[in-house]
């Protein structure tokens, strides 16, 4: 997601008027996605992938649900299965999760 790509989201769009697409949470948002990209590009695995393993880590999340429209999005984040996340990675997510 891009400030751009938010900015052409049509207004019957429900991310038009959603408070995660607005600011301040845009900015922060999207801070998080540029840290799950570079942390994905050193493992060589999408953002999606580690946002899943991340999450999954949380020792109060059992599961996680996700979905694909198409076979190409499950290839998106089905790589998060074998991914090991750093805890020079788990600090960067955190301080980005964290930060206002």
């Amino acid at each position: 997601m891009t400030r751009e790509r938010i900015a052409a989201l049509p207004p019957n769009d429900w991310r038009s008027r959603g408070p995660e697409f607005a600011e301040p949470n845009l900015t922060r948002n999207l801070r998080i996605a540029d840290v799950l990209r570079g942390i994905g590009k050193r493992h060589g695995c999408s953002p999606g992938e580690v946002a899943i393993t991340w999450t999954l880590r949380h020792p109060a999340v059992t599961a996680a649900i996700v979905g694909g429209r198409n076979a190409a999005q499950v290839d998106g984040f089905v790589g998060a299965a074998g991914l090991t996340l750093t805890t020079e990675d788990l600090s960067a997510i955190e301080s980005a999760h964290t930060q206002p």
